[in-house]
């Protein structure tokens, strides 16, 4: 029987009670209708990749769709008239990474910052997934779903989606208040993903929109470099911070033809090179599991506070202008900068036997060190929820979907 532990990046989880994999646009529709109909629990899981689910087992129906086709409707080169924008639509099966490396290789700008994200790209709208000056908002033209309420197909602008930091209108029917269920659509949208149209520009450069990634290419923020070196080095410094998922994951039944063995085999021979090729302990030649990318990534979001609140962070603490969800303006701060300050460093276990802990890369990652369940990552989110708020008046919101578990 297959289980969350199976099939989620941290690699924890219970046993699941049905677990279906569609392989067309109606196997997916009917799977969902078959949960809502039944009144069963649902689950449509993409790459697993921004999920914890308690170690009970789930007694309803996960949905994984199996459809990974991307195409290209528009021709992909300059038209006349100097319109540069080509409209690529993919699967909402698709892996992520295999999307941003298919754009790439076409000579398309837009989502090359993503790179190494680890889910899916019906996933990826749903959290309106960012990193290294660039959200997926930006590249989305719109979203086929499935509306669960009406019963029918719909087609979302990128203005109806109404994107905000790590949010959308689809992960908003999920929750009722932050961290907190809508019972009657969790832990899956009202709105189900079926295929995203992205709207790309022909061009073999990209813009390098972040301070890190500009180092790290020996350029100023705003330059133009190309758009496979932007890539190169965005797969880098996520793999110096371990926020690469375990490839190795590729190699399991569970998770066999998810990905393309292309991409797989390239992510195999990365994640060997910066553990100074590993072996693993059968001696297969494979790389060892890297226990700093059993995660779910960024399990928490930056905090984003009124001027007011963010007057009473300590003067050293990070400061960026944001927009607030009412409209107003704040500041977000850094929730990785409030955990490591409120004495909580990388590597930090609740004791020293603990199976899991704070990635010895990153202190906004929660990682599985191995054997861990579910209830172990929970109580380490709780005590670093704890501690941030005792020291800093902040209490720290998870960024997955936390099913089962209450971390508010």
């Amino acid at each position: 029987m297959t289980s969350f532990a199976d099939i989620t990046t941290i690699g924890v989880g219970g046993e699941i009670a049905r677990f279906v994999e569609p392989t067309s646009r109606v196997g997916v529709i009917e799977a969902i209708e078959d949960a809502d109909e039944r009144g069963l629990p649902l689950c449509v899981i993409g790459g697993g990749s921004n999920l914890l689910v308690s170690d009970e087992p789930f007694e309803g129906i996960v949905v994984r769709d199996a459809r990974r086709q991307i195409t290209v409707p528009d021709e992909a080169a300059p038209v006349e008239g100097g319109d540069t924008t080509v409209h690529v639509n993919a699967e909402a099966g698709c892996n992520w990474d295999d999307f941003v490396a298919f754009t790439v290789e076409l000579g398309l700008e837009g989502v090359e910052g993503l790179s190494g994200i680890p889910g899916t790209v019906g996933a990826s709208v749903v959290q309106n997934i960012g990193a290294y000056g660039q959200e997926v908002a930006s590249a989305v033209e719109s979203v086929e779903v499935w509306d669960r309420q009406d019963k029918q197909s719909k087609e979302l602008t990128a203005a109806e989606l109404d994107f905000g930091y790590r949010m959308s209108a689809l992960k908003a029917s999920m929750y009722a208040a932050p961290a907190t269920p809508n019972p009657e659509f969790f832990p899956t949208p009202r709105y189900v993903v079926l295929s995203v149209t992205f709207a790309l520009n022909h061009s073999a450069t990209g813009v390098v929109g972040y301070g890190q990634l500009a180092k790290a290419l020996g350029v100023e923020v705003g330059d133009r470099m190309d758009t496979q070196a932007i890539r190169d080095a965005v797969l880098k410094v996520r793999a110096a911070k371990g926020m690469l998922e375990d490839a190795t994951r590729y190699l399991t039944p569970a998770m066999a033809e998810t990905k393309r063995d292309e991409q797989i085999g390239l992510a195999l021979a990365g994640q060997a090179k910066s553990a100074q090729a590993a072996q693993d302990a059968a001696g297969t030649g494979l790389p060892a599991p890297d226990f700093d990318r059993h995660s779910c990534g960024s399990f928490f979001m930056n905090p984003m506070l009124s001027v007011e609140q963010a007057a009473r962070l300590p003067e050293d603490a990070p400061r960026f202008d944001a927009t607030l969800p009412d409209g107003t303006s704040g500041v977000k701060t850094s929730a990785a900068w409030l955990i490591d300050h409120a004495g909580l460093h990388k590597g930090h276990k609740l004791d020293p036997q603990s199976k899991a802990g704070l990635s010895t890369l990153h202190t906004l990652a929660l990682t599985n060190r191995g054997g861990a369940a579910a209830a172990d990552i929970a109580a380490l989110a709780k005590a670093v929820q704890d501690q941030v708020e005792a020291s800093y008046g902040i209490r720290l919101v998870p960024e997955p979907v936390v099913v089962g578990i209450d971390l508010r």
